[in-house]
């Protein structure tokens, strides 16, 4: 097999670049009602005017057929018929935007069409930017390059300091800076910062390298073939070299043809493939017409979906694996009841075997799961349960060791000797006259005595509390 660099010309480049951010705790409504003062708008399936309202002229995306792609418990999830914090909430707005990416070696024109702002649970948030390029002659490098820089929030190569987004006369050296000033300000106030002082949005940086996913859609000329070398291009998103001709990351045949059968998906194979990595999603054809509108409906759609819940899953397991090495286990129960309470309720309601209906899209979904690796996340999380509800047993059962051991002693000395030197002053009318005159042991009784029935109270308050918080809590989930 020869490296192939052929150029090749496309009719159509489309993108979905998702960025995926940690929501500040608590501040769910407060983030809704400033998107709906930016005009963004919630998405729901029985909403039918919204079926092409966002995905740029001649796509549409059919509602019924995305609800039916589902298995019920997962459409229930993405698709909520009204506002639910245990499900996918979706926040949409048509932009319209004319830009221009500058590179080092081009001037890309591009449409930004739409926005999503996606509110899940687990204090996870998603913001997907829609792109189409609009050149009036497109071809595979560019629009790989133009990916490849879009993806970047922040400059950190020479070619990445070299680019910038023109619109309206205004220059954005970093994405970052057009995402969060130009297209969704209203966002970035409820961006979690913990721990990231000076930076603008929470990277996850054991999930994302200050880039955003992407999912493009890469129309070709008809009767176009494509290489292994097109292929893996795709998935690696190789623009242009330093030296601007087009590049590929590796210079072994063999280890491009095996890296190609593990990532990608040929079913429709010589017209169509799909290739997909931990960090793009990309669909390759050389279908037109309405075949290609087809194809680019299901990337807007049903694979869409199928993308932003294999990121959900990850990021909130590795979320869980995180916060399960940060917990204090002697000291802080509150949050090892927590975390408990959290990876139960993501094993039975959102991390599911199998969650699609149809066997193409099952099989794709799966290629996902196993390239994001929440498999195996998924079991080291389980790992994480068995050794919590051990730890948990453990140290409850000590605890109540101590507390029986101290409450024995306490009951017999605070009731044999406490109560039987001063009960008789203590009948009524007490006689507090009495109490003047007592020896120091006396005292010692009185106070073992009122200590007793006080720290009864207390005992008795603390259950009633705690019984109380725990309602509270079974209610909310």
């Amino acid at each position: 097999m020869q490296i192939d660099l052929t150029e090749k010309q496309l009719h159509t480049s489309l993108g979905q670049f998702i960025f995926p951010f940690s929501i500040i705790r608590g501040s769910r409504k407060a983030l809704v009602s400033r998107l709906h003062e930016d005009g963004f708008q919630p998405f729901y399936l029985n909403d039918i005017k919204l079926e092409d309202a966002f995905y740029g002229e001649g796509y549409k995306v059919s509602h019924e057929r995305m609800e039916r792609y589902y298995l019920p418990f997962t459409s229930s999830i993405l698709f909520p018929h009204q506002p639910d914090p245990e499900s996918f909430m979706r926040y949409s707005i048509r932009t319209e935007l004319d830009c221009t990416l500058q590179t080092a070696f081009h001037n890309i024109p591009f449409r930004i069409h739409s926005l999503d702002a996606f509110i899940c649970p687990f204090d996870i948030g998603f913001i997907t930017v829609r792109t189409e390029m609009t050149g009036e002659e497109l071809d595979f490098t560019t629009a790989l390059e133009f990916a490849n820089r879009f993806r970047v929030l922040q400059d950190k190569t020479s070619q990445d300091i070299k680019t910038a987004i023109l619109h309206e006369g205004n220059a954005y050296q970093e994405v970052e800076e057009f995402i969060f000033h130009r297209l969704a300000a209203g966002i970035l106030p409820f961006l979690d910062k913990d721990g990231m002082e000076g930076a603008y949005f929470e990277t996850l940086p054991y999930f994302m390298d200050e880039r955003m996913f992407v999912s493009c859609f890469f129309g070709f000329s008809e009767s176009t073939g494509f290489s292994q070398s097109d292929l893996y291009r795709a998935s690696r998103l190789n623009g242009v070299g330093d030296d601007g001709k087009p590049f590929i990351s590796a210079s072994n045949p063999r280890y491009i043809d095996e890296y190609v059968r593990k990532h990608g998906y040929d079913r429709w194979d010589p017209d169509t493939y799909y290739m997909m990595n931990e960090h793009t999603f990309s669909c390759l054809t050389n279908q037109t017409g309405e075949e290609a509108r087809f194809l680019a409906n299901q990337m807007y759609g049903e694979y869409y979906y199928s993308l932003l819940l294999n990121m959900f899953h990850k990021i909130v397991l590795l979320k869980l694996s995180n916060r399960y090495s940060q917990v204090r286990m002697a000291k802080d129960q509150h949050a090892i009841e927590e975390l408990i309470r959290n990876i139960t309720k993501f094993s039975s309601k959102y991390f599911f075997l199998e969650l699609v209906s149809q066997s193409q899209g099952r099989e794709i979904f799966i290629k996902m799961r196993s390239l994001f690796a929440n498999q195996e996340l998924y079991e080291d999380v389980k790992e994480t349960l068995t050794d919590l509800f051990k730890y948990q047993e453990t140290f409850a059962s000590r605890n109540r060791n101590y507390l029986l051991t101290i409450l024995t002693v306490y009951t017999v000395i605070s009731g044999i000797y406490g109560m039987n030197q001063v009960i008789e002053d203590l009948k009524a009318p007490v006689q507090w006259n009495k109490m003047a005159e007592y020896s120091v042991f006396e005292y010692i009784a009185l106070f073992l005595a009122f200590s007793g029935i006080v720290v009864g109270f207390v005992l008795g308050i603390t259950v009633l509390v705690g019984w109380v918080r725990e309602q509270v809590r079974n209610r909310k989930e």
